[in-house]
């Protein structure tokens, strides 16, 4: 559902509608603009983590980016770290703890600002004490936009409006 709604695949029948207009008339480009997504594996880069929260954009604004830190619940450990948003996380962000990884990854998504957003089994793979620190960054980020969630465990989906069994 997720990839056809990213116009990954072409749908054979039926119809997708993103604010009652089908998503075949808008480009691809325009549909995936108007989407963030946070998996279940953090898509992190061998870079700052300011450029892995700014990905994507040509020009990254220090107060957006903060607030998105903020949002996510990243800013306090981002915070601690010696050289804050400028430290290089490593490959594939081995340098943070998974729970970190996410927050940043939500960090990003949030930067963006779409009007979609899809969460993944972003909490899967976490300690529990990861998971809530994230759950609540997916709680705060949930207001004011259409967020689907993809989940196995009921405490990750618990404050939403509908829930679809699939």
């Amino acid at each position: 559902i997720i990839d056809l709604l990213s116009k990954f695949y072409s749908l054979k029948e039926g119809s997708i509608k993103i604010d009652g207009k089908d998503i075949n008339k808008y480009k691809t480009d325009d549909v995936r603009k108007m989407i963030g997504i946070v998996t279940q594996e953090s898509l992190l880069f061998h870079d700052t983590i300011k450029n892995n929260i700014c990905f994507g954009n040509e020009e990254c604004d220090i107060n957006n980016l903060r607030n998105a830190a903020k949002i996510a619940n990243a800013y306090d450990f981002i915070e601690r770290l010696d050289k804050k948003y400028n430290t290089i996380i490593g490959e594939r962000g081995l340098k943070l703890s998974g729970g970190q990884r996410q927050r940043i990854c939500i960090a990003r998504a949030i930067y963006k600002d779409p009007p979609i957003l899809i969460f993944d089994e972003a909490t899967s793979s976490l300690d529990s004490k990861s998971e809530k620190s994230v759950q609540t960054a997916v709680d705060k980020v949930m207001k004011d936009r259409t967020t689907i969630i993809i989940a196995h465990r009921l405490s990750t989906i618990k404050n939403v409006d509908k829930i679809i069994v699939i």
